[in-house]
């Protein structure tokens, strides 16, 4: 019995343990199950939150045991707890549930190029064992969630391209772990924590393209590991820190466009790992430190768009790594350094715009993979080195406006990468070298205003990639090369003004791109050849003062795109073709001074021609002319006819001249009888410092005198400067307001008593225009030397400064604003040109001229100063208006109509639009607004991308500023004809009103972010 007892003891040990094993796995599945269930539960919950267009989480649904380990953009560790979380790339959109907080084993969360348009949720601080948090390009609003910092183990944070806003949160500097931050391009705004110095482990910063102020902390000199700082786009004070010599393993340092003013400091010299410093568009004064030569590992240097002044140190060719070199844009003098011929890695060097003077460095390029080279716009001489292209990599010579001499190096012919060169503008000599019509791409070739000798080689004929070439201005002389206007991507051929002689060449046929032809102020002889008509594209043709003879070719007048036409001072014969007055794009006609007869037709152009473009020639009568008398002793009687119309011409200038005499005098007792009524319109003298008294002609009461507005003109009133004037804050504190006075550029040698005379009438005009989105001016004050307008003072300053000044990013922040100002501009320029008679030509619309009440709301100004600028001896040749915004047909016909505004507005549109001036550097050499948008058109790129992200960064909006951008491009067609009244545009605007009101979160971008964008671009069919 007791043997039995004890063979059944082991049995019964071995079931007990048995038993207990069971229990124990059991109980661990429970607890898997239990945890499987909770982390499935919070995934479905985080799934709800979220609008997924295109099903992209469409596995995340309950299925068997871990299968939500399996689920797209999850992992999970080995005990089955969800470690990572990548929803990248998969237009989500919607919420983040507050659930995410339970995933208690989470270490990367990536919601990185999503369409996330809300607030973040505060709980994401309790994910304590995260070390990766992606949240960019999305467009995350609000506040930054604050407690991140308790997240000892976060290593990665990188909330850039999004919405937020609101101050930075101190608590980021108890992130001690942090190795990268990044939060570029939001709308943070305040200074940058102190805080973050307790950062020790930080590599990358990246707080660019923010609102942030204040000055850069010094304390950031303490992050002994910090080896990249983007920081620049801001609107910081003060100076670089000195501290940052401290940060020996920084190779990266961006502070561009930072509004950082100051010295740079020498002790930047300190970083000897330092490769890449960006400094450019701030406010930096004095000279470049010597100690900058230090950095032996610098790479890339861009200095430029500041206000730094003295030499180039000559220790910067010692910087033997040097590859970019740009310091453009600055008062730099003095020679460039012969070391910079030495720097081996030399790739681009950029030193326009400064006051640069003496020769280049001989063996520039000799020793380097130069590949561009612009220095114009400064006061170098000597000769174009010879070694420039050496290494055969040359790609663009820029060396207009300086004063370099001798000739042109022929080694320039054997420049296989070539693509531009623009040498207008000195004092170059010699022939142009042979051999650089070989170059296949060679784009664009400037020689004009030089003192280049010799022919035109024949092989420049024969390039097969040539589209712009300009030899104006220079002693050329000889026949025109025989192919040289059928180069295939010829667009623009001007070879003006030299003694260019022979026929045209007859070739015309093989030249499809040729748009514009100036061969003015030469010896060319024979006919017009008619074969020029199988241009198709051509829209300037200019063969004025030339030894032309026959008939003009009727070919010509039917010409689809030409627009302007001068033929004058040749000795063309027969008569005008009739066809002219059908031409479907002909905008100017000159034909004066020739030898044509015959009756002028009525049709059409010819209706309206000016008679001064028909002048000269003896035989031509009727139309716009005196009526022929039917016989032919017209042509012989047309001298005594001329003298008559002169005498009678003189009688009734005279006859005038004492009527307005009269008037002037009657309405100046009238005006002194209003004034004593109490009238509003008011001219009062006192006498100021001038020999003259001051004239103050008000357009409304006034409660200010000449006095009080003299005493305000001082520099320290000073608020703007241009091309009309300069213009200063008038306080007057006994009204408890401002007004705005602009004194003109004139002088006494300027205005002659009659152009005064006009310049008082013109601005009486212009006094009475009434209107919400025109400045109303208050009075005009004159002596014998000065002339100053008086206008309201708007309080928020011109547009051009919100768009592109310190203000950017501020005040225009959402596209309602930029909709509201476009509209007001609008509704401006329709009042000028069709409500005033008669009609009012701005002639200078720019961003500029446009300025902005305390609501933002758009008032035109100086309206009509271009014309009172142009003095009364100038030439027609003076061009009214700002460089970037001139209707490109102005430049040729000087025709001044409300098209040339309609233009302008166009160009205002699409600054509002893409954020950009007219000429931006990223559009490239040559190009300005226009032509960048138009060309991203024709190479079906993105227009999305083109617009402004600061108020484009969500589709709905985006497809609201593509119908804009259509009216912007109908604004600035090529041809006047082609581009609509200010009437039809206000219609436009009305159909392109956006469907909210303007609000602090980017126009609504929270909402309907899935909403598609054209299938179709509303600009397609415009190009």
């Amino acid at each position: 019995m007791k043997k039995n007892e004890m063979q059944l003891k082991p049995q019964l040990w071995f079931l007990f343990f048995f038993l207990y094993c069971f229990y124990i796995v059991c109980c661990c599945f429970g607890i898997a199950a239990a945890a499987d269930e909770g982390e499935v539960s919070v995934l479905l919950s985080i799934k709800a939150g979220l609008v997924d267009p295109l099903d992209s989480l469409r596995d995340w649904k309950l299925s068997g045991h871990a299968a939500h380990c399996n689920w797209t953009g999850v992992w999970c560790n080995s005990n089955g707890n969800v470690e990572k979380l990548d929803l990248s790339r998969m237009n989500l959109s919607g919420l983040v549930s507050d659930d995410i907080q339970r995933l208690k084993s989470l270490t990367s969360l990536n919601l990185c190029c999503n369409g996330f348009s809300s607030s973040l949720p505060k709980s994401l601080s309790n994910l304590t064992a995260l070390r990766s948090l992606d949240l960019s390009q999305n467009s995350f609003v609000g506040g930054f969630p604050g407690g991140l910092g308790s997240a000892a183990r976060l290593i990665t944070l990188n909330a850039s391209s999004n919405d937020f806003s609101g101050f930075l949160p101190e608590d980021l500097g108890n992130a001690t772990s942090l190795e990268s931050l990044d939060l570029r391009g939001n709308f943070f705004e305040g200074s940058i924590p102190k805080s973050l110095k307790n950062l020790q482990k930080l590599k990358f910063l990246g707080l660019s393209g923010n609102n942030l102020t204040g000055k850069i902390p010094g304390e950031l000199g303490q992050l002994s590991s910090l080896e990249r700082i983007i920081s620049g786009y801001n609107e910081f004070e003060g100076e670089i820190p000195v501290e940052f010599g401290n940060l020996t393993n920084l190779n990266y340092l961006d502070l561009a466009s930072g509004n950082i003013g100051g010295k740079i400091p020498a002790e930047l010299g300190r970083l000897k790992l330092l490769e890449t410093v960006y400094l450019y568009g701030n406010n930096l004064q004095g000279s470049i430190p010597q100690a900058i030569g230090n950095i032996t590992a610098l790479t890339l240097l861009d200095f430029s768009d500041n206000l730094l002044s003295g030499e180039i140190p000559a220790e910067i060719g010692e910087l033997k790594n040097l590859q970019l070199l740009d310091l453009k844009c600055n008062r730099l003098s003095g020679s460039v350094p012969t070391g910079l011929g030495g720097l081996t890695q030399l790739r681009v060097l950029e030193l326009w715009n400064n006051s640069f003077s003496g020769p280049l460095p001989s063996d520039l390029g000799n020793n380097s993979p130069l590949q561009l080279l612009d220095v114009s716009s400064n006061a170098l001489s000597g000769e174009i080195p010879a070694t420039l292209c050496s290494g055969s990599n040359l790609t663009k010579l820029i060396l207009f406006n300086n004063a370099f001499s001798g000739p042109i190096p022929a080694a320039l012919s054997a420049c296989l990468s070539l693509v531009r060169v623009r040498a207008q503008n000195n004092l170059l000599s010699g022939t142009i070298p042979g051999g650089l019509g070989k170059l296949g791409k060679l784009d664009r070739l400037e020689l004009a205003n030089n003192s280049l000798t010799g022919q035109i080689p024949d092989d420049i004929g024969s390039s097969t990639s040539l589209s712009f070439i300009d030899f104006s201005r220079n002693r050329l002389y000889s026949l025109l090369p025989p192919t040289i206007l059928s180069i295939p991507k010829l667009q623009t051929f001007i070879a003006s003004n030299n003694n260019l002689e022979g026929k045209i060449p007859d070739q015309f046929q093989d030249g499809p791109s040729l748009s514009v032809l100036d061969l003015s102020l030469n010896h060319l002889s024979g006919s017009i050849p008619a074969s020029i008509a199988s241009c198709q594209k051509l829209v300037v043709l200019n063969l004025r003062n030339n030894q032309l003879t026959g008939q003009i070719p009727k070919e010509i007048a039917m010409m689809p795109t030409l627009a302007n036409l001068d033929l004058s001072n040749n000795s063309l014969t027969g008569g005008i073709p009739e066809d002219f007055g059908i031409s479907p794009a002909l905008e100017m006609l000159n034909v004066s001074y020739n030898k044509l007869q015959g009756v002028v037709p009525t049709n059409g152009l010819l209706r309206t021609i000016n008679p001064d473009d028909l002048v000269g020639n003896a035989g031509l009568c009727g139309g716009v002319l005196p009526p022929c008398d039917g016989n032919s002793a017209f042509a012989s009687r047309h001298g005594s006819l001329h003298a008559k119309h002169i005498i009678a011409g003189w009688i009734i200038g005279i006859s005038s001249f004492l009527a307005i005499i009269c008037a002037l005098f009657g309405a100046r007792i009238l005006y002194n009888r209003l004034y004593s009524n109490g009238s509003c319109f008011e001219e009062r003298y006192e006498t100021g410092n001038g020999e003259w008294p001051w004239r103050l002609m008000a357009f409304q009461r006034l409660g200010f005198t000449t006095a009080d507005i003299l005493a305000c003109i001082k520099e320290s009133n000073v608020i703007g400067m241009g091309a009309a004037g300069i213009v200063y804050k008038a306080e007057l504190p006994r009204l408890n307001t401002a007004v705005a006075v602009k004194k003109l550029w004139r002088s006494e040698a300027d205005i002659e008593t009659g152009s005064r005379n006009d310049l008082v009438g013109e601005v009486n005009l212009l006094g009475r225009l009434r209107h919400r989105n025109i400045v109303r001016l208050l009075g005009f004050l004159h002596n014998d030397t000065n002339v100053m307008i008086i206008y309201e003072f708007m309080q928020s300053g011109n547009l051009g400064e919100a768009l592109h000044g310190k203000q950017a990013g501020r005040l225009l922040v959402d596209w309602v604003s930029r909709y509201t100002i476009a509209l007001g501009v609008a509704q401006g320029l329709a009042y000028l040109h069709h409500d005033c008679h008669p009609p009012v030509i701005h002639r200078d619309i720019k961003s500029n001229n446009i300025l902005l009440d305390a609501n933002l709301e758009a008032r035109i100004a100086d309206f009509g100063l271009a014309r009172m600028m142009i003095r009364k001896n100038e030439t027609v040749s003076v061009v009214a208006g700002s460089y970037g915004y001139i209707a490109p047909e102005y430049g040729y016909t000087l025709k001044v109509d409300e098209k040339i505004d309609i233009y302008s507005f166009g160009v205002v549109l699409l600054e509002l639009l893409i954020g950009k001036r007219p000429l931006d550097p990223e559009f490239g050499e040559s190009l300005d607004i226009v032509e960048w948008i138009r060309r991203k058109i024709r190479d079906n790129k993105s227009l999305e991308a083109a617009l402004d992200p600061n108020v484009g960064n969500c589709k709905h909006v985006q497809e609201e500023m593509l119908l804009v951008l259509r009216i912007a491009l109908l604004c600035t067609a090529k041809l006047p004809r082609d581009r609509p009244s200010m009437r039809d545009v206000l219609t436009m605007l009305g159909e392109a009103k956006p469907r909210r009101k303007s609000s602090s979160n980017n126009d609504g971008c929270t909402t309907n972010k899935e909403r598609p964008v054209f299938s179709t671009s509303p600009v397609n069919g415009l190009l």
